[in-house]
């Protein structure tokens, strides 16, 4: 019996059940929360002080393309046809498996360096078979919660009809050989094009997929002129919508199509700084929640903003507030209380990530009986901070902060520092595919 003891923090558990506790304790056992309270007697688990820190569910990331996760910055001053351009259009083609797995695998363990302990990775560089078990093998080797979002092959669209084995058969190839268990570390969605990527048609054959299959599907809607293709309004005309859906951005869907999304019991994520860096459009938190959708937070592309999932609490807060205030402003009154508190915005990082993700059932809180997977934030690390009140200290908190990782009760990170990872070797092979593919596509700057 395995038992570990997180004690003296301030508990946030994001169960109302719970509760939070100042001074408080987490018991794991086995791989699960046992306990959260005051005063857990445990002598004979492993103690891990957790004095002056947060202790909190992990970080769950519901959109992240971490495939791209060796080109951190390169796409930081591009716009969204820019990085369609660059990225998906010259980079992408010359992605051999090899650098999706260098990719993924740094990704992953740079998302679990900053407090992520469940990604959706949304794998659309599925070129070839190989280039899917590449993908599986990284999140596989760096620990991590993931839900592996099979997806479309980035340069062959003809791999959708007519060959040997085509995007379909290889869906359910690596639905048999990776995931004949849902109760594991990995589990599979389809990420599918959407009707904005394609026809309704399609789109159609991608949902039967996934339910055929059983799984989530994950498709971007709302983005930018695109959504004036009204995505939504078509699924909802053809009957498609449904709780089993992910919609990531919606900016420029209208408020009856959220309307729509919410009557289905579809879910939501935002990724509000590559939306408001690329030029989606707003970030639409605050229809969604007008909707009556809990929205759930992405970084998206790590090519584009850094992979730290505090930045995307704290730019959800701020353009949400913003949106708001103008709105009050322009009317000539002056705000009185704040549209959105940071308490939500954990929640969103948090337990709505989890429902987002189908996975409330075992992760998104601190809940006796869920999976442990807890991070431990020193939001007074540095000598020069007063971290009250809790919930802002943790939403302005950054990755440096992180102190302990736990997945499944199992340490990914301690003391600061990664655990069962060879850190700059991970980094160094990320760092060799990327040099190498930039080398490969001359003009690359020129072209965007």
């Amino acid at each position: 019996m395995s038992r570990k003891l997180i004690r003296g923090g301030h508990v946030l558990s994001m169960d109302p059940g719970v509760g939070d506790h100042i001074g408080g304790d987490v018991l794991i056992q086995d791989g699960r929360i046992a306990a959260v309270g005051t005063g857990i007697s445990a002598p004979d688990a492993e103690l891990v002080d957790a004095t002056g820190m947060v202790v909190m569910p992990g970080l769950i990331d519901t959109h992240r393309h971490t495939w791209q996760g060796a080109f951190s910055q390169v796409a930081a001053d591009w716009t969204l046809n820019q990085y369609f351009t660059g990225v998906i259009g010259r980079l992408s083609p010359m992605f051999t498996p090899q650098d999706v797995r260098d990719g993924t695998h740094f990704g992953a363990v740079e998302a679990l360096d900053s407090g992520v302990t469940t990604l959706f990775d949304w794998a659309h560089i599925m070129n070839t078979p190989e280039h899917a078990d590449a993908a599986v093998d990284a999140l596989r080797a760096s620990g991590i919660r993931a839900v592996f979002g099979h997806s479309i092959p980035t340069h062959d669209p003809a791999w959708y009809v007519g060959s040997d084995l085509r995007h379909p058969d290889d869906a359910r190839r690596v639905a048999t050989r990776y995931f004949n268990s849902t109760d594991q570390l990995l589990t599979l969605a389809l990420a599918i094009r959407g009707p904005e990527m394609a026809t309704i048609a399609a789109t159609a054959d991608d949902l039967a997929l996934a339910r055929d299959l059983g799984v989530r599907a994950s498709m971007h809607v709302g983005i930018g002129l695109l959504g004036g293709q009204r995505a939504i309004t078509q699924l909802n005309d053809h009957g498609l919508l449904g709780p089993d859906l992910i919609f990531l951005h919606a900016n420029t869907s209208t408020d009856d199509e959220l309307k729509m999304l919410a009557a289905s019991g579809a879910h939501a994520s935002v990724s509000a700084r590559v939306e408001m860096m690329m030029g989606h459009g707003f970030p639409a938190t605050g229809r969604l929640l007008e909707a009556g959708i809990r929205p759930a937070l992405s970084v998206d592309v790590v090519a584009g903003v850094p992979s730290n999932m505090f930045d995307e609490m704290r730019a959800v807060l701020e353009a949400e507030r913003l949106r708001q205030y103008d709105r009050q402003l322009t009317a000539g009154s002056a705000p009185e209380t704040v549209p959105l508190t940071t308490r939500e915005a954990i929640e969103f990082a948090t337990i709505d990530g989890a429902r987002t993700l189908g996975l409330d059932d075992r992760i998104g809180s601190l809940t006796p009986g869920k999976r442990a997977d807890v991070i431990c934030v020193d939001v007074a690390r540095s000598p020069l901070r007063l971290a009250q009140p809790t919930e802002a200290a943790v939403t302005f908190a950054d990755a440096r902060d992180v102190h302990t990782v736990l997945v499944e009760g199992e340490f990914r990170k301690r003391g600061g520092e990664l655990v069962g990872v060879d850190a700059r070797g991970v980094r160094d092979a990320a760092r060799s595919s990327r040099d190498r593919l930039l080398a490969a596509v001359t003009g690359l700057s020129t072209v965007v």
